[in-house]
């Protein structure tokens, strides 16, 4: 073989491995994008799950939950309903209470359901012997749960010894003196003092008690006029509260629960537990928060009684 040959075989088969060389670069250039395409595909379905995008749905879903979870509530009040203020008290108590007085009380301010008071009045004469006075006023104000207020029953837990510390605190009242009274509600206190007024002396019975969420103010008094002897304290104060138990039983009845006597109560400012639960309210009553003072309370119903 020349020597020519020779150089021209050897050219050649540089020129086949060059060849392949740059096939085989072609082959792995075109190789590249798709490994590329392949692992951005691969790293796109990851954040749709468990990636960044997935993270952030994951903590919308539990701010949502949280932030539901987290709504304020309170426990609905257990009374719904008050009765007629009116008809609370039976003929046979009225007679007993305020013998002359006309057999329907006058009416006083009332909200259907939230508030409202009735009162009597009775002057026995006894000719030139004098007289005997007696004025009676119930009132009744219910209490709504609220979200911003607290329950129905801690609200009238709160107006119940406003009303104590009212009656302790009438202008001019004598030999003041405080008691718990059993047997009534969940809560009951008995306020009695002497108030002397231009027409005679009277003696106030103030009996405040809490059943539920429902505050009965009970005022009754007496006096013996024009020359008439003055009443027993002891025997009015017993009158008011026959008077109270029987207002706290009518609320009872209002509410569905017959003629049942609610618990007695243990002191006379301690609060007893709801004793049942209630469904909701559909909203919560702004004019049973906010006509407290619009109700009768005993000071100013002791000022009206003479």
């Amino acid at each position: 073989m020349s020597e020519g040959t020779m150089q021209r075989r050897a050219e050649r088969d540089q020129g086949v491995q060059r060849a392949k060389r740059l096939h085989r670069v072609l082959v792995c250039a075109a190789a590249v994008p798709v490994m590329l395409i392949a692992a951005g595909c691969s790293s796109d379905s990851g954040d749709s799950g468990s990636g960044s995008g997935g993270d952030k749905a994951a903590d919308a879903g539990a701010t949502v939950s949280a932030s539901a979870s987290a709504a304020p509530t309170v426990q609905a009040a257990a009374y719904k309903s008050l009765p007629e203020s009116c008809g609370v008290l039976s003929a046979k108590t009225l007679k007993s209470l305020v013998p002359e007085a006309p057999k329907a009380g006058k009416k006083g301010t009332s909200e259907a359901g939230t508030r409202g008071s009735c009162s009597w009045s009775s002057l026995d004469n006894n000719g030139v012997k004098g007289s005997q006075f007696r004025w009676l006023n119930v009132s009744l104000l219910r209490f709504e749960s609220d979200t911003s207020r607290g329950t129905g029953e801690a609200q009238a837990q709160k107006y119940y010894e406003q009303q104590i510390q009212d009656a302790q605190s009438v202008a001019g009242a004598k030999n003041a003196k405080s008691q718990p009274v059993s047997g009534t509600g969940d809560a009951a206190t008995l306020v009695r003092y002497d108030l002397k007024k231009k027409e005679g002396a009277f003696k106030q019975q103030t009996v405040v008690t809490r059943v539920e969420n429902v505050v009965v103010t009970v005022d009754y008094n007496g006096a013996g006029l024009a020359g008439d002897k003055a009443p027993s304290a002891d025997s009015l104060a017993k009158l008011a509260e026959r008077a109270a138990k029987e207002t706290v039983t009518a609320v009872a009845a209002a509410n569905g629960e017959g003629a049942a006597s609610p618990a007695p109560s243990g002191s006379a400012s301690g609060s007893k537990a709801p004793s049942k639960s209630a469904s909701p309210s559909a909203a919560p009553s702004k004019s049973a928060s906010g006509s407290a003072s619009k109700s009768a309370s005993p000071s100013k119903s002791a000022a009206k009684s003479g």
